[in-house]
């Protein structure tokens, strides 16, 4: 099977980026919206006002960051949901789905009686459309970027080459049954299913796309009130037909757009904004006054403060074709040199948790010291260097590294610290500073020899987090490896259905990575998220992007 059918496109890279970067994840330019009121109440349910900044899209068309998602995921129904208390994947917009035996083919039945927010029918034709819309090229003059999560469809090549508008892959038998066949096997493709790029669309989405685009006709338990005000708010209110499960409970979602964490937070205490985030150098005193939530994702009065786990992982990205970074050696004493927990306590106050591998603790899978060396181990880091780089009368190992990160928001910090750790053993390493989306191109041309990067997984499994970091020539394969052997297990855990031994050879593949170790993981982020004295419940999931159906506030 050649590579290039196997590949991930950058962009799962920027999502997972744009958590990482705050140039990125925080770069909405919006303002103030003084009309909006986290005390504006109903009669019926109430209004929640929800911090984000100005997402990319809140069409499935283009839906690639966590703000943008999180309107998403309320507008629109997609197949699939995973649900993280139970640590399954539950049919959504499908009642049911049926896999052949080889994972490349996949039936999905939708659930009957359920309608779009304007009243046409949500049905197979739907998704089909929607899947079509998303990966054609001629939709608008910018195409999706987020396509390439369907890449593996048949008939997707042929679709985004605008030699076709029909995705041959996708089928619809009859009017409930829905068909997926894939050009390789991908047994977690109903995890994909879960995304908010592959909710569903109704006819109208075709008949002017900027309209649809600011006010999107969708599925989900929330429906647009007015359209998508850029820079200032977005209006959702309870869709009372929705059909798919429980009707939200709150009459209102109105997601209140600030430029950055600071302002939002500052609108927080001033009681304008419902939820927000808390400014890491605030996170104890915000604790203190609101009160830690028991379980880390649910808001309840005095519990308001979320910091539970999320899928996500921050990580140096070494390139292995470096004559220097090549050395295997090198990169496991890099790791044992640098002290996690410290930076963890000193510069987040205990709102990550040090990394001991690439698959984060939220994601299925997951297994405690699970690289034996990403652990903080001076002797071992010397005893390593001294055997493979001994230094000379005057201490010099005879390297020179050179360390790429981009210097906003904790970055600089973060990486001043792992430089200290690897001049205490007696490394050289000199800062190579740029603009994110200049270190992103030296990643690209492999034009450097380790850098800072951060990786959140589109959904919750262990091949999130690996298939697009480590397999051969895939895009986010920032560190340029190649193991065969890594290829030939991620391929042979894609094509097994059975889920517990499909997470098994999984778990192989993560034994080779240890060994390999052609990332250096540091971190694992958690949420830092806190909610008014007006919520009586409100979970956010580890992924943030939640259905708010059961939200409740108090008038």
């Amino acid at each position: 099977m050649a590579f290039e059918s196997q590949s991930i496109d950058r962009r799962t890279f920027v999502k997972g980026g744009a958590l990482t970067a705050s140039a990125i994840a925080l770069a909405g330019c919006g303002k103030k919206d003084d009309t909006t009121t986290a005390t504006t109440g109903s009669s019926d349910g109430g209004t929640l006002t929800y911090f984000i900044t100005s997402p990319v899209s809140i069409d499935p068309f283009n839906a690639q960051d966590v703000y943008g998602d999180m309107v998403t995921y309320n507008l629109f129904d997609a197949l699939t949901v995973y649900d993280f208390d139970k640590q399954e994947l539950k049919g959504l917009a499908a009642e049911s789905w049926e896999v052949n035996d080889d994972a490349s083919e996949f039936t999905f039945k939708i659930r009957q009686g359920n309608k779009f927010h304007n009243g046409e029918t949500v049905d197979a034709a739907s998704f089909k459309r929607s899947w079509e819309r998303t990966c054609n090229p001629k939709t608008t003059s910018s195409p999706s970027v987020v396509s390439y999560n369907i890449k593996l469809v048949e008939g997707y090549a042929d679709v985004l080459a605008g030699t076709t508008t029909d995705l041959a892959g996708v089928t619809c038998p009859d009017e409930y049954t829905l068909k997926v066949k894939l050009s390789s096997p991908f047994a977690d493709f109903p995890y994909v299913c879960s995304m908010a790029m592959m909710g569903p669309v109704p006819k109208a989405a075709l008949d002017d796309f900027d309209t649809y685009f600011y006010a999107p006709i969708g599925n989900g338990p929330f429906q647009m009130d007015g359209k998508w005000e850029d820079g200032q708010h977005i209006y959702l209110k309870r869709y009372d037909d929705y059909a798919n499960g429980d009707k939200a409970k709150l009459q209102n979602l109105h997601f209140n757009i600030q430029k950055d964490v600071e302002t939002a937070y500052r609108e927080f205490q001033a009681g304008t904004i419902d939820i927000a985030e808390v400014p890491t150098a605030q996170i104890s005193d915000a604790i203190s006054q609101y009160g830690k939530s028991d379980d880390g994702y649910t808001i309840t009065p005095s519990h308001q403060c979320l910091m539970g786990d999320e899928p996500s992982t921050y990580f140096l990205t070494c390139n292995v074709t470096d004559p220097v970074m090549g050395d295997v050696h090198l990169r496991h004493a890099i790791s044992l040199a640098i002290n996690r927990q410290a930076i963890c306590d000193t510069l987040f106050e205990g709102t990550r948790n040090p990394a001991d591998g690439v698959v984060a603790p939220s994601c299925q899978g997951y297994q405690p010291g699970q690289w034996a060396d990403a652990r903080y181990d001076v002797d071992a880091a010397k005893a390593i260097l001294d055997q493979y780089y001994p230094a000379d009368e005057n201490g010099d190992r005879g390297l020179d590294l050179k360390l790429s990160y981009n210097m906003d928001g904790s970055h600089k910090q973060i990486m001043e610290s792992v430089i200290a750790d690897l001049e205490a053993v007696g490394l050289k390493v000199d800062s190579d500073t740029k603009e994110f989306a200049s270190i992103l191109q030296d990643y690209d041309n492999g034009t450097f020899q380790f850098g800072r990067l951060g990786w959140m997984a589109s959904y919750p499994t262990m091949d999130a987090m690996m298939f697009p970091l480590f397999y051969t020539g895939n895009g986010d394969n920032t560190s340029h490896y190649s193991n065969p052997d890594v290829d030939a297990a991620l391929l042979a855990a894609r094509a097994t259905t059975d889920e517990s031994a499909r997470i098994d050879k999984y778990r192989e593949v993560d034994a080779l990575l240890a060994e390999d170790m052609p990332i250096i993981p540091l971190m694992f982020y958690k949420h830092n998220k806190v909610g008014s004295s007006r919520i009586k419940t409100a979970y956010i999931s580890p992924m943030e992007m939640t259905q708010a159906n059961h939200w409740e506030v108090s008038d």
